[in-house]
């Protein structure tokens, strides 16, 4: 007899530093068979959330992210500080890379959360900024994915309107647990939706993988 399956709805957004801290859990998640995970973009820094990547917010982030690094052991180089944080008319705007995961999404659904991580990884690791096009595309297209690289440079109407359908349907869940900020995870349990919050995601991993499969 089959194991249903379980799926875990991962709210989050492509450029929150907190996500990327997350992400070791997220991998270990994949990795237990019976647990499916649905990405679902909230669009936290787009549109209305976007904003220039001046100095004083510059040095908000960098001071975050050194707390990230201090608590999980996630790695935020000087490639980043130097070339995402310290770079004029840069802008913190996570449009782009939440399009170019939908069309992955649209594409290879199956490989969307590695692609997530691997924009984490570009960002973070090595400086390169996934609030760019050409930069998404490339990174795509090293992955194998060539038709979601050549979408996130010429969008169509229908991956726009899916992008749009995707954060609203997310942020719908967010209020729908009464959560606030990213990354969260979300259990369907008998039609009701249940919350498991961003400290158990940062906390040990079998401990998450139980209280998962408990619901």
């Amino acid at each position: 007899m089959t194991t249903p399956s379980i799926t875990v709805t991962y709210l989050f957004d492509p450029l929150c530093g907190w996500c990327y801290a997350a992400a070791p859990a997220l991998n270990y998640l994949q990795g237990v068979e019976v647990i499916e995970v649905a990405l679902a973009p909230t669009g936290l820094f787009a549109g209305a959330g976007a904003r220039p990547m001046d100095a004083q917010f510059a040095a908000y982030a960098w001071a975050n992210d050194q707390r990230i690094q201090q608590l999980t052991g996630q790695p935020f180089t000087r490639a980043y500080r130097d070339h995402i944080l310290g770079a004029a008319n840069r802008r913190f705007d996570s449009s782009p890379a939440t399009l170019a995961l939908t069309a992955v999404a649209q594409t290879a659904p199956d490989r969307e959360l590695e692609a997530l991580h691997a924009l984490q990884h570009a960002r973070y690791v090595e400086g390169r900024d996934t609030a760019e096009p050409e930069v998404l595309a490339d990174l795509l297209r090293a992955l194998g994915l060539a038709d979601a690289a050549g979408l996130t440079l010429a969008p169509d109407a229908a991956l726009h309107s899916l992008v749009v359908e995707r954060v609203a349907r997310a942020q719908a869940t967010l209020r729908a647990v009464s959560a606030r900020g990213v990354p969260q995870l979300v259990v369907g349990q008998g039609g009701a939706l249940r919350l498991i919050g961003s400290d158990e995601l940062l906390g040990p991993r079998e401990k998450l993988r139980d209280h998962i499969l408990a619901a």
